[in-house]
């Protein structure tokens, strides 16, 4: 019996840049999220943050393991989701950690 690798989570987060807002929403619900769910990972939460010093957005998504994880981010079809997503965004950073239950920032 083989044991499988621990999932990780992916923590995008940025500030939607408001001029854009409108191209940003069709933008994710049209091509950015089927994207990444076409490369094996489901997006688990996304988050808006109203008051701080905060990113106005974290979304994570899940799916994979660490070596999958880092196997996607050096794809051509992931850098180029990421630079069309950095037209509408700024402050943009991303991150991976252990996947475990509940909130994870």
């Amino acid at each position: 019996m083989s044991e499988t690798s621990p999932k990780v989570r992916l923590i995008l987060s940025f500030d939607i840049q408001p001029d854009t807002q409108q191209v940003y929403y069709q933008f994710m619900i049209s091509q950015f999220i089927p994207g990444i769910q076409g490369m094996g990972l489901q997006m688990s939460d996304a988050w808006h943050t109203v008051y701080g010093d905060y990113p106005s957005r974290t979304t994570s998504f899940v799916g994979l393991d660490l070596k999958e994880m880092r196997g996607l981010l050096g794809t051509p079809e992931w850098r180029d989701l990421e630079k069309r997503l950095k037209e509408y965004v700024s402050n943009y950073s991303w991150r991976m950690i252990p996947l475990r239950d509940g909130f994870q920032l």
